[in-house]
């Protein structure tokens, strides 16, 4: 179970992710969501060794699932670190990246680009990068020469806006990088609460092994009989 929410969030964040990587350029970004799917896949090896060492008890099995455990705990810590540190650069990579992408808007022949700015701002009710305003300074909008922002500044509640600056009451008023850095930190955070929970999960699984570990240290003269009183 802990396997597969763990590959669940970090399928999340790739998809996401998806809809924002027009906004920064640095792909390691993405190596935390990368890490965790991993971690997940291997947690659920791990799980079936463990469940097979603690049904017979070996010795061996469970001191090689601590050994694993151990690892992927430390692997854990890793993308802690590493979220905590690529969630403070997101802000950065946005505002190195975002004025570019809105000059290459190109609102009659949209391309990836261009789609990605319409769908960050309906999804997150933005318009420019800091306000409406910002559109005037794009290129799209000094060849129109319609005084109009992208449709998709319009409010969703009006059916009837054209995305004329005429009416600047119809669009809306803040801006999408600060928006967007937002979202994408969130989305970092859920890797990093992911992580430190289930961190939390390993070192159970560490212990429970360990007794299991320690009792049958204490009891060497343990053993299994099998039919007719000899032992196994």
């Amino acid at each position: 179970a802990a396997a597969g929410i763990l590959c669940y969030v970090g399928a999340y964040v790739f998809i996401t992710y998806d809809d924002y990587d027009h906004f920064f350029e640095d792909v390691y970004t993405l190596i935390p969501a990368v890490i965790i799917i991993a971690v997940g896949t291997l947690l659920f090896i791990i799980g079936l060794i463990g469940c097979c060492a603690t049904i017979r008890e070996s010795r061996c099995g469970l001191a090689t699932f601590v050994i694993i455990l151990l690892l992927v705990f430390i692997t854990e810590v890793v993308v802690v670190v590493l979220g905590y540190i690529y969630r403070a650069k997101v802000e950065d990579e946005v505002d190195h990246s975002i004025r570019k992408v809105y000059n290459g808007y190109n609102g009659t022949n949209p391309d990836a680009a261009s789609r990605a700015i319409d769908y960050v701002q309906r999804q997150l009710r933005c318009c420019g990068i800091h306000n409406y305003s910002d559109w005037e300074n794009t290129v799209w909008f000094k060849q129109t020469k319609n005084n109009s922002v992208p449709l998709s500044c319009c409010k969703a509640a009006l059916s009837n806006c054209t995305g004329s600056l005429t009416r600047p009451m119809d669009l809306y008023s803040e801006g999408c990088e600060a928006l967007v850095v937002k979202k994408l930190q969130e989305i970092m955070m859920y890797v990093i609460w992911a992580a430190l929970a289930f961190a939390a999960i390993q070192l159970l699984g560490m212990l429970c092994a360990c007794i299991v570990l320690c009792r049958r240290s204490r009891d060497p003269a343990y053993e299994l009989l099998i039919t007719g009183g000899t032992y196994a």
